[in-house]
């Protein structure tokens, strides 16, 4: 994971330089610095950082408990990273129904506020039908 975070870190480090040279630049040109480009850059910076700062202190904390990780040691081979990875559903609608909910409610900002409010209430109510699709029915235990 050191590596992901350096990664993150080095790209986020980049996204500053370019924020710096953007903001520059357009003060030069323009007579005044243009703020959206200049603080999406910002936000991506600070993004970046705040991924890369977890992804690093995280394999810290697995490296204090369970040692070097296979993908950060030299001899680590790809059959120490077997295992599971988690549960994936594999008959699962709800994530389309979870999809279609957050497209209606973007698509309400646009058109109408009243949508917003609907697709705000879709999207409760397929997030609880996706987190509790296993408690009930045919899959249940």
């Amino acid at each position: 994971m050191k590596m992901q975070a350096y990664l993150f870190m080095g790209i986020s480090t980049f996204f500053g330089l370019v924020a710096a040279m953007y903001a520059y630049w357009s003060w030069v040109s323009e007579g005044y610095v243009e703020w959206t480009g200049t603080v999406a850059l910002v936000v991506a910076v600070f993004f970046g950082w705040m991924i890369g700062f977890w992804l690093w202190q995280s394999a810290r904390r697995s490296e204090r408990y369970h040692g070097l990780a296979p993908e950060e040691r030299l001899d680590g081979e790809v059959a120490e990273n077997s295992g599971e990875y988690g549960f994936f559903s594999p008959h699962s609608w709800w994530p389309l129904f979870v999809a279609m909910a957050v497209a209606f409610m973007a698509i309400g900002v646009a058109i109408g506020w009243w949508m917003v409010f609907v697709g705000a209430l879709a999207v409760i109510l397929t997030a609880i039908g996706w987190v509790f699709e296993y408690y009930r029915g045919e899959f249940s235990h």
